[in-house]
Parts: C-alpha cells; sequence; structure tokens
C-alpha cells in the first residue's frame, strides 16, 4: 500500500505547476536512426504564471530510437535555460525563494525537471534555475538564467521583487 502512494504521490509531482503547457519552438536532430526516431534537441517557451512580462526558454534532449518511439526512455539531466523580459513586468502574488514555476516528468515515474524562480533583493533581478531530480539521486547538472526588472515603456518605475518574497 505504501508502494502505491509513493508511486501516485509522484504521478501528481510529475504534473506541470502551470495550467500552460509549453510551446514547441522547434526541434533539431542530433543522431540519426534508421527506421526509429532521432535523437533531438527540443527547444521551447513557457511564460512564468507568477510573473508576467517573464518568458523562460529551454532546450532539453529527446532520446530517440525505440524507447524513444514508445515514451519510456529516461531522458538525460542536459537542460539549458535563457529567461527573458518580453513585456512589462507585474508580479501577481507574494512567492518564496525556490518557488517551482513549472515540473515536467523526465521519465516513466522517477525524474522530474523543474524551474524554480528566487529574486536577488539587492539587484532587484528576478534568478531561474532549472535543474532535474530522481527521488533517489538528484543530478548536478543545471542551468541559470537572471531576467533584471527593468521600466517597460512610460509605465513608471519597475516594481522590486524583494516586496513580493515571503520567508
Amino acid at each position: 500500500m505504501k508502494r502505491l502512494l509513493s508511486a501516485l504521490a509522484l504521478l501528481v509531482l510529475a504534473v506541470p505547476v502551470a495550467a500552460q503547457e509549453p510551446e514547441l519552438i522547434f526541434k533539431k536532430s542530433t543522431v540519426w536512426k534508421m527506421l526509429t526516431p532521432d535523437d533531438k534537441l527540443a527547444t521551447y517557451v513557457i511564460d512564468d504564471p507568477g510573473v508576467q512580462g517573464v518568458s523562460c526558454y529551454y532546450t532539453v534532449p529527446e532520446r530517440g530510437g525505440v524507447k524513444g518511439m514508445i515514451g519510456v526512455a529516461e531522458e538525460v539531466s542536459d537542460i539549458s535555460l535563457a529567461c527573458r523580459q518580453v513585456g512589462p513586468i507585474v508580479i501577481k502574488e507574494k512567492f518564496e525563494q525556490g518557488t517551482v514555476v513549472f515540473r515536467q516528468s523526465r521519465s516513466l515515474l522517477f525524474k522530474k525537471m523543474q524551474i524554480v524562480r528566487g529574486c536577488d533583493a539587492r539587484n532587484n533581478v528576478l534568478v531561474y534555475l532549472v535543474y532535474s531530480d530522481r527521488i533517489i539521486e538528484g543530478s548536478p547538472k543545471n542551468s541559470t538564467s537572471a531576467v533584471p526588472i527593468m521600466p517597460w515603456g512610460p509605465g513608471g518605475p519597475a516594481p522590486r521583487c524583494a516586496d513580493f518574497v515571503t520567508g
């Protein structure tokens, strides 16, 4: 029974935090396979659900072959990240350092990728970290991106992220 509950908890954790799905920008083949799908790099964009005006672009490897074709390949942890201000920044609610912005499963049950947000209060910069983890063994592979909060157009001064950080 404990194993069943643990498995169910993992499935819940594998669902993205935001209601939105990432948008595919493009894919590029990296390893050609004759009869099955190629290995690829896929670049996606997702808007930060808690901060209007910030989009994060990330690239993940996607395995081809038979396992990739049937959806059971465990994806590697190499993920790159670049977040940018794409409009006036509006921080929608208070948040804790390391708040999960997006979560996605990277294997059948045990590995997930997460994008988390923090605030460098001294410099008024939103900091984003992408990493993957597993229940038993995490991965040191990660990528960080920083978005300085700047005024956008004649809307007045930019918000201070420090005003929205809790804890």
